[in-house]
């Protein structure tokens, strides 16, 4: 992705040379990566996830992925950050739960918690999901089920 817009294949620190030296903030590095990937029906495992460029602390994006493939919520993980770390960032996952997309009746519910992360902070997975479902009916409680 990032090497597209230097117009060849290198490596991800050379990307961000040449993105630097073309005056490109970090902020702008982090604006391709999509806010949220979800299934687009059914109850399923998220997680929130914090990116960064590798080297910046100050600048960072919170994303939201989930899925019903995903056994366990470090499954969606382990495919998140490889690909975070090929574009030359890198992530953190700040705690996992559920969604309730019901894409017939346009609501999302988010709820639960990750074992092996802890609960993701709802509040922000649901701000998340409501920039990019904006017509959704979307809720959010700490509730386990």
């Amino acid at each position: 992705m990032l090497s597209a817009v230097v117009g060849r294949a290198v490596s991800s620190s050379s990307v961000f040379c040449a993105l630097r030296r073309a005056g490109v903030t970090m902020a702008e590095c982090l604006a391709p990566i999509p806010d949220v990937e979800i299934d687009p029906e059914g109850t399923f495992k998220y997680i929130l996830v914090r990116v960064k460029v590798k080297g910046d602390d100050g600048v960072h994006k919170d994303i939201v992925r989930g899925t019903k493939s995903a056994e366990y919520h470090n499954h969606i993980f382990e495919k998140v950050s490889p690909a975070v770390e090929a574009l030359g960032m890198e992530c953190k996952c700040l705690g996992g739960g559920k969604i309730e997309h019901n894409s017939k009746d346009k609501k999302l519910r988010v709820f639960g918690e990750s074992t092996g992360y802890g609960k993701a902070d709802h509040s922000v997975s649901a701000e998340k999901l409501k920039n990019t479902f904006t017509d959704y009916d979307i809720t959010w409680s700490d509730d386990k089920k």
